[in-house]
């Protein structure tokens, strides 16, 4: 197969990569190795047509949000109830806004005081009074990394290069629409993941089980990790490229989706604040129960996913005491070979990695994904989807 562009990596830096050089005029190839589209973005969808639930990206961030000019969205619903477990005790999340340091209002404060810190999270949080160890869960779920190599300083610059806007919503229809509606009209070879990217100045070729695929210019989308690992193979990639990948690593993450015996009778939102179980959430009148969980509590979901889930959804949910679990669907992304984490959060000493990780080779070899744009954006779908344009636009200048 023969093309201009090849992408690899159908999430949704490559599909709106691809995007925006087919409505160029460019002759453009994807192949995603997963057996769909979407990367990072999967949606479970219950056999009975309930509302669906996401096992990756959760949420739309913002009302400026480019999504929301691609599929429909609406508000993100609110929970009647909202705990936060301390001490493998529920309590109200009230309890916590009653204290002096809320996590939200300490979150906010970093956005907008943060930029001149120098340390980590866990360092700012303690010269403002801390330390704050709930809130410091708090950066650790939001941001899939530990606190102490969190740097505070680009959490805040993340958040102030974000434009779009404030509150929260859902894709109606499920997350996985946005990269369907990505992908239509483009050609996408799924299943057929790319072992070795070999390449000289003007000229690529990417070995796959079903055959070589050759081009004048690659877009590289996926996890810096999987390169790091060895999973996709690169000939010939600069040293600082190396260092940088292996700079970029992704934070842990597991999802879940059980299905249990009997439906909520509430819809709640529940914070793990002991670091456990991450966000748990449910549905009134529906019997699914989704937990959300990065860094060191993704390992605890990990081991609790077989007969120990009960329990500890019961923490978290006291109403599904006693009830089976009739279905696991687990989404393990620090697992996956093909994203070896949730996302890339900016950390202390990699502060320039984005960037090199960004920077085209030659003008053959250009590289997009959340990881290219950490410190300087939120790492989330709008992330992704602004590196996608600012890799397709680096490479439509080197055609001239």
């Amino acid at each position: 197969m023969r093309t201009e562009v090849l992408v690899i990596g159908a999430g949704v830096s490559g599909l709106t990569c691809a995007d925006r050089l087919a409505r160029a005029g460019v002759r453009t190839v994807v192949v995603e190795a997963r057996s769909r589209v979407g990367g990072r973005i999967k949606t479970f969808r219950p056999a009975d047509g309930g509302p669906p639930l996401e096992l990756g990206a959760q949420v739309v961030h913002g009302d400026r949000n480019p999504v929301h000019g691609l599929v429909e969205t609406g508000p993100a619903p609110r929970p009647t109830a909202a705990r936060v477990i301390s001490g493998r005790v529920g309590r109200p999340m009230g309890a916590l806004a009653r204290t002096p340091h809320p996590p939200w209002l300490l979150e906010a404060r970093l956005h907008a005081e943060g930029a001149g810190a120098g340390g980590s999270v866990n360092g700012w949080l303690g010269d403002v009074g801390g330390p704050y160890p709930v809130a410091s869960e708090w950066f650790r779920q939001i941001w899939a990394a530990d606190p102490d190599r969190l740097s505070a300083a680009g959490v805040a610059a993340a958040q102030r290069g974000d434009d779009g806007g404030p509150g929260e919503y859902v894709v109606s229809g499920g997350f996985d629409l946005l990269p369907r509606r990505l992908a239509a009209g483009l050609e996408v070879h799924t299943g057929r993941p790319v072992q070795v990217l070999g390449w000289s100045p003007g000229r690529i070729a990417a070995l796959t089980q079903a055959g070589t695929v050759e081009a004048e210019r690659v877009v590289v989308t996926v996890p810096p990790a999987v390169v790091t690992h060895g999973t996709l193979t690169i000939k010939d990639l600069p040293e600082h490229k190396i260092e940088a990948a292996r700079e970029l690593a992704a934070g842990d993450g597991c999802c879940v989706v059980a299905t249990l015996s009997v439906p909520a009778p509430e819809t709640a939102s529940v914070f793990d604040a002991d670091g456990v179980s991450g966000f748990v959430s449910c549905r009134e009148g529906r019997p699914e129960a989704l937990i959300v969980a990065k860094d060191a509590a993704a390992a605890c979901v990990r081991a609790a996913t077989g007969p120990d889930l009960s329990a500890m959804l019961t923490v978290a949910l006291p109403w599904a005491a006693g009830a089976r679990v009739l279905e696991r669907r687990i989404a393990d992304w620090g697992a996956d070979p093909w994203s070896r984490g949730a996302f890339t959060a900016p950390l202390l000493g990699a502060e320039r990695a984005p960037a090199r990780w960004a920077e085209p080779v030659a003008d053959t070899l250009f590289f997009a994904g959340e990881a290219t744009v950490s410190g300087t954006r939120l790492p989330w779908v709008q992330g992704a989807i602004a590196s996608g344009v600012l890799a397709a636009d680096r490479l439509l200048e080197a055609m001239g």
